[in-house]
């Protein structure tokens, strides 16, 4: 290797762009800076809005990613490097990268989807197709929830943008629901005020709009009644436990009982007769059905050798039949033919 002509080439590069070199340096400090100041002054206008923190920081690193690739090639170009070769192999590996992360940037598209349209928010208890809990964290690919017994959940966001999401944490009041099941003989009035008795002794239930119950379904074995009140949703399992233990209590208290599945059973008396149809069973008559036709060579062969055989048998038949007949005749005494004169000599003594 001659280290000597690579020297000279070396020296001969910064001879000869010597102002390329210096323009380099001006544009790369000028180009951090400007990228430093265009960043900071992204963060400030959107920390003045009202989009999520997510969705900010998002935006800064995408915007800042693309002013250092502009910076990148504008300094590869003053120096002489052709990037039309540069910015092709960057447009495949984007590509490349897209095609083999497809699920990815679907998850990446709900997620702006998401983040954008304030879906739901960190602290909502959601259900998503059977899945539910407390969100834990939010991000452009996967959704976090915490469920009650402490079970951590990652959904993918196209998953969350695809099913229907239930938000029980996005108002601030919230229904809580109960049906309640006493016997039939039961008062209706007294179990409806017994119940909203209960739901309005709880400090935590509002009053307006007020607890509510009514009769709903009249069951096989039991009168079922439906019965709501509002809370904070917050308070919504602890007022659900508070209203369910004090029905229970009350019922018992008024003499009000709750029904188990009933059967009712009778002692049949009566002597029912059993009505016989006919006499006994008819004698089994067989059915006459018409011969298959065979598709197999050798049985068609073997019945055209059958019928072949059973006319062969009836010929044979016929010509014992002539053959005992003539031996007949031949055997019979005064056998003799008759003749023309016999036969004139009869009819004459009939005459």
């Amino acid at each position: 290797m001659d280290w000597g002509k690579i020297w000279n080439d070396i020296v001969n590069f910064f001879t000869n762009n010597i102002w390329n070199i210096g323009l380099f340096f001006i544009v790369l400090i000028l180009g951090i800076l400007v990228i430093k100041i265009i960043l900071k002054i992204l963060k400030k206008v959107l920390s003045k809005t009202k989009m999520e923190r997510i969705a900010q920081n998002f935006l800064c690193t995408a915007l800042k990613f693309g002013l250092w690739l502009v910076l990148i090639l504008s300094l590869l170009s003053i120096i002489g490097i052709e990037i039309t070769g540069i910015l092709t192999a960057i447009s495949a590996l984007i590509l490349a990268v897209g095609m083999a992360l497809e699920s990815n940037m679907a998850n990446l598209a709900n997620g702006i989807v998401i983040v954008s349209n304030h879906m739901f928010k960190k602290g909502d208890y959601i259900i998503v197709d059977g899945v539910e809990g407390n969100i834990t964290e939010i991000n452009f690919l996967f959704t976090t929830l915490l469920t009650t017994d402490n079970k951590k959940i990652t959904l993918p966001n196209s998953e969350i943008v695809n099913s229907p999401v239930i938000n029980l944490g996005a108002n601030a009041k919230r229904r809580v629901e109960f049906t309640f099941s006493v016997a039939y003989e039961s008062d209706v009035e007294l179990v409806k005020k017994v119940v909203t008795d209960v739901m309005k002794s709880d400090g935590r239930v509002y009053l307006d709009p007020e607890p509510f119950c009514r009769l709903k379904t009249m069951n096989a074995s039991s009168l079922d009644f439906f019965a709501n009140c509002w809370c904070d949703n917050d308070d919504y399992w602890d007022v659900y436990y508070y209203v369910m233990e004090w029905v229970y209590n009350e019922f018992k208290r008024h003499k009000i009982s709750v029904p188990y599945n009933q059967l009712e059973v009778r002692d049949r008396k009566d002597n029912p007769k059993n009505i016989v149809i006919g006499k006994t069973l008819p004698e089994r008559v067989e059915k006459v059905r018409p011969a298959k036709e065979s598709h197999d060579l050798l049985g068609a062969f073997k019945i055209h050798k059958k019928d072949k055989n059973k006319k062969k048998e009836k010929v044979d038949k016929k010509k014992d039949k002539k053959t005992n007949k003539k031996v007949e005749k031949a055997q019979t005494p005064n056998s003799v033919p008759e003749t023309e004169e016999s036969m004139v000599n009869s009819d004459e003594d009939k005459k």
